[in-house]
């Protein structure tokens, strides 16, 4: 009980009691700019959620993310853990390198994307590159039908190093010896993949899928430092929505009404996957 009481002092301190005064401060207005006026309006903050586009979109939006980052971040992940599992020369350097973005902070690696993404050719190095080879260039982050495109790429390209590595464990408890045995039975290395490989991964996956969705659905510092949730709320997310409303607009009970609604989706989520 003493070992662990520090850690569920914490867990209390820093998550379930935060969590009780969201659902608590949800059925009030409460306004940050005016502290005493705090009125108590039952379930009019959910009301007004359920009827708010911005909300919608928000939701949308956020779905959207997690849907196409999820399985592109996993298969990904997979693939570089399959490239370095193999035992060749250099291969501890490769794995530094495909970790590494893990190893810098969201904001900066954001910071540095936009500057890759950057429309004008002259000062954005992808765009100065297609316009090298002849192509018109991009407006990655300025375009409403690109700019989450783009920073579900960018989110990928950061977070695979990190399921990497668990999956390069879990490929290291499959018994070697299976592969040897289909190998002598005639099995070439996609049947191994098929029939060895994924079904030994298969808690895994399980287990990578569901961290990832967890990220996946609080993305905020991506869109908070490259977009500003725009173009046109194209990358507005319900955390930068919750974001906004609590603590720029100062509507600080709709946003607690809007983070108890995000939480329920985030666990039932979580439940269907299991």
């Amino acid at each position: 009980y003493i070992f662990a009481a520090p850690s569920v002092i914490l867990l209390l301190a820093f998550l379930v009691v935060p969590m009780i005064y969201t659902v608590y401060y949800s059925g009030f207005e409460y306004q940050i700019m005016r502290p005493n006026k705090i009125t108590f309006i039952q379930l009019n903050n959910y009301i007004k959620l359920f009827r708010d586009k911005d909300f919608w979109i928000a939701l949308k939006n956020t779905v959207y993310f997690s849907i196409i980052v999820v399985p592109f971040q996993t298969v990904l992940a997979l693939s570089l853990a399959m490239l370095v599992s193999k035992k060749f020369k250099g291969v501890s350097f490769f794995r530094t390198m495909y970790f590494s973005p893990q190893l810098t902070s969201m904001v900066v690696i954001a910071v540095l994307w936009s500057i890759l993404y950057n429309s004008n050719p002259n000062t954005g190095l992808i765009n100065s590159m297609l316009v090298d080879i002849g192509l018109e260039p991009i407006n990655f982050l300025t375009n409403e039908k690109t700019a989450m495109n783009s920073i579900i790429f960018m989110s990928a390209w950061q977070g695979a190093g990190y399921q990497m590595m668990i999956f390069l464990a879990g490929l290291q408890g499959i018994p070697v010896d299976q592969y040897e045995a289909a190998s002598v039975d005639g099995a070439n290395k996609w049947k191994q993949f098929l029939h060895i490989t994924l079904p030994g991964l298969k808690g895994t996956i399980k287990y990578v899928v569901m961290i990832t969705m967890i990220q996946a659905m609080k993305l905020f510092t991506q869109p908070y430092v490259m977009t500003q949730g725009g173009p046109k709320n194209s990358t507005k997310t319900l955390v930068y929505y919750i974001y906004t409303q609590g603590f720029q607009k100062g509507n600080f009970g709709y946003a607690c009404a809007i983070a108890a609604v995000f939480f329920v989706i985030v666990v039932t989520l979580l439940f269907l996957l299991k």
